[in-house]
């Protein structure tokens, strides 16, 4: 039994004895504090590949010519200017060659640039799409497309529909967490639980020495919180059913619920000091390192292995991120920030056999202009972008789709952002069309009336 139902009924049942309740309030209570918990697991409508989800966003649209979609005729046209219709004139932009070396990764051969020097070792393990495609070259309404499948109107998170989904597998720690040290563009809409049930909204965690705040007990006095919790949560339950579906109050009994437990195994999942000196290595961290992007991947890696189903990592700010307009070679610096450390996580997640049933997912939000935005930068480009995913069921190995010749749309197997999540879904045993919920008298879904799973990135 849940430990903090079983507290719940020793509470109850021990005011019996001190007359505290009337029999039929403690009878309804008592049946009240035995429901079905609303995250515990299920199984997935159809087998599945996934049984959890590691996705990272790189907040401000990465150029996706100068990383993983080379682009040979753009370095030869460099300072040449792009006319209406994507060919070479004497007007519209002046064309920018990509700032870096492109070189073959992997026994798959695939080409990646000197960005990425750790990431492309690994390739025989990533399914790399090129002709992601989305709809909107706005920051707050693209970032909101890629977590939500909406582009204009707050929708829960795909991290959130996860949850609705498929439950928890950890009653001791949240469905789905956050490690964001900043909020990207559209905030915290990008772990937001919108009209699902409250408990599906995403647990932000903040690297530091003390990720999730006022953690600790409240009282070293034994029992006392227990008790204190318990008769709480009975009573809020009582309110809740009394009341009818209150979305404010059940966020707050699953939040002190979820605090409860969390006392007991948070803590020690956040606690990388077991963790071997060549794991860390592995991450590009020091030993007693509270904070960086490895940070965020090695605790990703300990929350996917103790049962969290969807983690997101969060890499940039709404001030600090991939958006170069002024100068592309900005883009060195947040690669290096990320790059060993994402390749540590998926080579970890290999050793221990987790990229098994462990999907991750790498995605920008829109991709960057052949040509240029100011002096040396690149504007937005929602046409076309590179996408990446691995692990269970996906093709290492696989590129898949293409741009043109000059990275400036998709002329083969396009993938929009609704395919996108159509796919991972379908990874964890989902079937898009059919996870929906009723809100304002019509049925939602997180691909709304759009998106296919492309088959072809299926294992």
């Amino acid at each position: 039994m849940n430990p903090l139902r079983a507290s719940r009924r020793g509470v109850l049942q021990s005011l019996v004895g001190t007359s505290l309740l009337l029999p039929g309030l403690l009878s309804r209570l008592l049946a009240e504090s035995d429901s079905r918990d609303p995250l515990a697991p299920r199984p997935s409508p159809r087998a599945a590949k996934a049984r959890r989800v590691i996705f990272i966003f790189s907040n401000g649209g990465v150029s996706h010519m100068d990383t993983f979609d080379y682009k040979p005729k753009l370095f030869a046209a460099d300072g040449k200017t792009m006319g209406v219709g994507g060919g070479l004139s004497n007007q519209q932009r002046r064309l920018l060659k990509p700032g870096w070396a492109f070189r073959p990764g992997g026994q798959c051969g695939a080409l990646v640039s000197d960005l990425f020097p750790h990431l492309r070792e690994r390739m025989d393990d990533l399914c790399l799409i090129r002709s992601m495609k989305s709809d909107d070259n706005e920051h707050y309404q693209a970032t909101l497309a890629i977590h939500t499948g909406s582009f204009f109107f707050s929708r829960p998170s795909i991290g959130s529909w996860v949850s609705y989904g498929l439950g928890t597998m950890n009653q001791n720690l949240p469905s789905f967490v956050v490690l964001a040290p900043q909020m990207p563009y559209a905030g915290t809409q990008i772990f937001n639980n919108d009209f699902l049930p409250a408990y599906h909204q995403g647990v932000r965690v903040i690297p530091g020495r003390e990720p999730i705040a006022n953690l600790q007990p409240r009282t070293t006095q034994p029992g006392v919180q227990d008790l204190e919790i318990g008769l709480a949560g009975a009573f809020n339950h009582q309110h809740l059913q009394t009341h009818g579906h209150d979305n404010e109050l059940a966020a707050r009994i699953r939040t002190f619920e979820t605090a409860f437990h969390m006392q007991t195994e948070a803590s020690e999942t956040f606690d990388l000091s077991l963790e071997t000196d060549e794991t860390l290595s592995l991450y590009g961290m020091k030993r007693g390192q509270t904070d960086g992007f490895g940070w965020q991947c090695l605790v990703a890696r300990r929350l996917a292995e103790r049962g969290v189903r969807f983690v997101e990592l969060v890499d940039g700010s709404s001030s600090h991120n991939w958006d170069q307009h002024g100068d592309m070679a900005e883009h060195a610096l947040h690669a290096k920030a990320i790059d060993q450390p994402i390749a540590g996580l998926l080579l970890d997640l290999k050793r221990r056999g987790m990229l098994e049933d462990t999907l991750v997912v790498w995605t920008t939000e829109f991709g960057r202009t052949p040509g240029v935005d100011g002096e040396k930068g690149r504007g937005h480009h929602s046409a076309c972008f590179s996408s990446w995913m691995a692990g269970a069921g996906v093709q290492g190995g696989l590129t898949y789709g293409a741009t043109d010749e000059l990275g400036a749309t998709v002329v083969e197997n396009r993938v929009h952002v609704h395919d996108f999540h159509a796919t991972i879904l379908h990874l964890l045993g989902i079937d898009h069309e059919r996870l929906t919920f009723r809100h304002g008298g019509r049925d939602y879904r997180l691909t709304d009336v759009h998106g296919n799973v492309v088959q072809a990135l299926l294992a």
